[in-house]
């Protein structure tokens, strides 16, 4: 099958609270920001959040933009690029350099192809990113925690495997998680001290990248380091 959706971004004030959102369907969609960058910022990430919240599928996918900028970067001037040490054509250096980096790294082997939409003219799935990215910077704006969304979670297409129905229930649970606040992820870690330690406990905790991507969104909200952000939780 083929995977389709619409990835976009959104900057009040360019630059400003942004965010980005991709929308598959209304089960399958996720959206985050900062509390500064840009338009262009914010459609980049989109595409690259979605980009790796599919990588664990073997299907084609098309990603839809209003963004020109993001696929000419993408499909036309990224080779170049490349070739000259991620420097423009006139010597400078290719802005955003580190996102284009990124996204370079997760197209490969990828079987992806874009569509340019136009934006606010009632297309469906753009309209949906659209409104996500938005109210994710207005959230940025606000100073409080944007709604994620349940992120990838299509039966039968990961690995190309259908999901035993039993574990259907198991799955809308974790769905269902990703929009809970970080620190309710923490809590059940958290549970297992029943008494203070005499010296400091070092742990070790393992991320999956959309929990990791909240962590540094909530740090960056509050002007905090991740190890400060988790010590918050605490």
């Amino acid at each position: 099958m083929t995977i389709t959706a619409a990835a976009d971004g959104s900057a009040l004030g360019n630059p400003g609270p942004n965010g980005w959102a991709w929308y598959i369907d209304d089960d399958n969609w996720a959206a985050g920001g900062s509390p500064h960058g840009t338009n262009n910022q914010g459609e980049l990430q989109a595409v690259l959040e979605l980009l790796r919240a599919t990588a664990g599928t073997d299907e084609s996918l098309i990603i839809m933009c209003d963004s020109k900028y993001v696929i000419d970067s993408i499909t036309k001037w990224m080779p170049g690029w490349k070739r000259r040490g991620w420097r423009k054509a006139d010597g400078g250096p290719v802005l955003n350099r580190d996102l284009m980096e990124s996204l370079d790294e997760a197209m490969q082997g990828r079987d992806v192809k874009f569509a340019w939409v136009k934006g606010h003219a009632g297309h469906d799935l753009n309209e949906a990113a659209d409104e996500r990215a938005n109210a994710a910077a207005k959230a940025y704006q606000a100073k409080r925690e944007p709604r994620r969304g349940p992120g990838f979670t299509m039966v039968g297409v990961d690995a190309g495997t259908m999901v035993p129905a039993g574990d259907l229930a198991s799955s809308a649970a974790v769905s269902a998680a990703a929009d809970q606040p970080l620190w309710a992820e923490a809590s059940s870690l958290l549970d297992v001290f029943n008494e203070p330690a005499a010296s400091p406990i070092e742990l070790q905790l393992a991320l999956t990248p959309d929990e990791h991507a909240r962590l540094r969104d909530r740090a960056e909200a509050q002007g905090i380091s991740l190890e400060e952000a988790l010590r918050r939780l605490i």
